[in-house]
């Protein structure tokens, strides 16, 4: 098996996870105090990472700037995610939010120029049936 595929199965089933046990902690949290829960959590991975890098990270500063970015949009999101899985059916929430590669494939597509093929179109209109139906 390539690396890469291990890798976004193992990502696969740790999403699968982390869509939800925001619902659990919501149960006995507000959304705010959940996130800061979250990003303690999301602290010692980083701090293992940066151990095991001992303690030198690369630090190109345009990398550094679209990793920041990739942080804040993400914990951004999180939040909401959060306050949508403290007020709806998480099966709902997390299959609404699950539709964020359409917009990473259209972001794609529109500044780093990789192409959108037919099938991937087919691919894209089938993902938003689907949410459509879960939803309904």
């Amino acid at each position: 098996m390539q690396n890469w595929l291990l890798a976004s199965l193992v990502a696969l089933f740790l999403y699968g996870f982390w869509g939800f046990f925001p619902k659990l902690a919501v149960t006995y949290l507000d959304a705010r105090s959940s996130v800061v829960y979250e990003v303690m959590g999301a602290m010692l991975v980083g701090l293992l990472v940066l151990l095991s890098l001992r303690f030198q990270p690369d630090t190109q500063p345009r990398g550094i700037f679209f990793a920041l970015l990739t942080g804040i949009t993400g914990m951004a999101g999180t939040l909401c995610y959060f306050y949508a899985a403290g007020r709806g059916r998480i099966s709902l929430v997390v299959s609404i939010t699950a539709l964020y590669p359409l917009i990473t494939i259209l972001l794609a597509a529109l500044f780093l120029k990789e192409p959108i093929t037919l099938k991937h179109l087919a691919g894209m209109l089938c993902a938003a049936i689907a949410i459509v139906l879960l939803s309904s």
